[in-house]
């Protein structure tokens, strides 16, 4: 574990190669994740089966293939993931990158731990945390992403706090969401939908560029985030 990218006096406790915080009393803070922890082995056959062509009317191999052209060239960063889920980065991120990955769900996160043991990432650790408390000092990580998760965080403007708070100054943050003004009138997705002008006045407001890519993907949006500076 790199303890130096902890905040000072956070404690953690690692079990199958999973790091999770301990509260004042040194016990595991645990959150309740969407899917419970006992069902993370169906994550990936829900979100191909079910949630892509049902919910989000689009291609997982689609979506996939859009992050892998993102990701190419990107090597050898310090790189956080928020929402991890069952590892898919692996899909898209190049294996010489520096990788840290996020999530409520450890279920999840021991599904991710094997996938990139399976795919050769050298240095990579995964944290139980929550994307509004992030447990990583300043000015840490070169890029970060989240994927199809940016709907269930309560506070949107904490987040987007946290993610300036940990990025490095000229640091990007890739993202894919569901946008409202995409989605049909009868289809009904989990969490709070931002529309892309929502979207972009809030990354705006906290020192982020704001730029949509130009992919199409069903009721998707993809975009990148630059950190131009810090106050």
């Amino acid at each position: 574990m790199n303890k130096g990218k902890l905040k000072e006096a956070l404690s953690v406790k690692q079990k199958k190669k999973v790091f999770y915080l301990l509260d004042d009393k040194k016990k595991i803070q645990t959150f309740k994740p969407w899917l419970g922890d006992m069902f993370s082995f169906l994550y990936d056959r829900i979100m191909s089966n079910s949630i892509f062509p049902k919910k989000f009317n689009g291609s997982i191999q689609k979506h996939f293939e859009i992050l892998k052209n993102e990701f190419q060239h990107i090597h050898n960063k310090n790189t956080l993931e928020i929402a991890t889920g069952s590892g898919n980065a692996v899909q898209f991120l190049n294996n010489d990158n520096l990788y840290t990955g996020t999530d409520i769900s450890a279920g999840l996160l021991r599904i991710a731990v094997k996938k990139f043991n399976q795919n050769n990432f050298r240095n990579s650790e995964f944290y139980i945390a929550d994307a509004n408390d992030l447990p990583f000092i300043d000015n840490f990580f070169d890029l970060s992403f989240c994927h199809l998760s940016l709907n269930f965080f309560d506070n949107l403007d904490n987040f987007i706090k946290e993610l300036k708070r940990v990025l490095k100054p000229g640091g990007m943050f890739f993202c894919s969401v569901p946008v409202p003004e995409k989605k049909k009138p009868d289809v009904k997705i989990r969490g709070t939908l931002y529309s892309e002008i929502e979207l972009k006045q809030l990354f705006s407001k906290f020192g982020f560029m704001f730029e949509k890519l130009p992919y199409e993907n069903g009721v998707l949006l993809y975009f990148k985030a630059q950190l131009l500076g810090k106050n």
